[in-house]
């Protein structure tokens, strides 16, 4: 059985007065909330399991989506408490809802019409991103994806990351020697991003990826909301 886990526990911030009463993974796009999108995908790809993480409005998910039921999907909420964990600390607490093998996470402010399918099963390295290109916002991207597939820090013609990944549990296996100690990641649980892992594990070659040349937004902004609504009536 595939498991996957989507990030839905961001405050939302630029996209209010949107989310002040809804949070941004629920706002409607196209008929339905932005996360069904990703709901019906990953039941397409044979996934049967999904982890939600939520914090911001966190009581909207459960009521609005329910136990996954009506997409053939079994729903566990992991909740991270009044502050968000960022992606690294999410992950990390929800790692024990995940069992043990390679799971796909989306972030849950996102739109793409990739296949989940042909994401690979079990990555060749500890992760295997996803990658577009670069949109206006972000015109200087993230990473590099060379000919075999690897992904790197640094070099030209950079692309951006999704926001889709495949990841193995050992990525986060050293979290705390590679983000160091601070007050975030003391606290139990404790608060970090998933970037600094990504790149340290790319210095030994142990990210993989792929180019996704169809459609991706970041559905960030009211604006960039407003353009996919647009986009997709048409």
């Amino acid at each position: 059985m595939r498991h996957a886990l989507i990030f839905a526990a961001g405050l939302g911030e630029r996209m209010r007065p949107l989310t002040d009463h809804t949070p941004k993974p629920l706002l409607s796009v196209g008929g339905k909330p932005l996360i069904a999108w990703h709901l019906e995908k990953l039941a397409a790809a044979g996934v049967h399991y999904v982890v939600i993480n939520t914090s911001h409005l966190a009581e909207q998910f459960p009521d609005t989506l329910g136990d996954g039921s009506r997409w053939g999907l079994r729903i566990r909420y992991a909740y991270e408490g009044p502050t968000p964990l960022e992606t690294g600390g999410g992950m990390l607490n929800a790692l024990p809802l995940l069992g043990s093998e390679p799971f796909i996470a989306v972030n849950g402010d996102i739109w793409c019409d990739a296949d989940f399918a042909a994401l690979p099963a079990k990555p060749a390295g500890l992760a295997h991103l996803l990658l577009v290109d670069n949109p206006a916002q972000h015109p200087q991207g993230d990473f590099m994806l060379d000919t075999r597939g690897g992904v790197h820090d640094e070099g030209e013609q950079r692309l951006t990351f999704s926001g889709v990944g495949v990841y193995r549990h050992e990525l986060l296996r050293d979290w705390r020697r590679v983000i160091g100690d601070t007050a975030e990641t003391q606290a139990m649980p404790p608060r970090f991003r998933l970037v600094p892992l990504l790149r340290a594990a790319m210095t030994t070659d142990a990210i993989r990826g792929s180019h996704h040349r169809g459609k991706w937004t970041d559905v960030g902004t009211p604006q960039r909301l407003a353009q996919l609504e647009a986009e997709l009536g048409r």
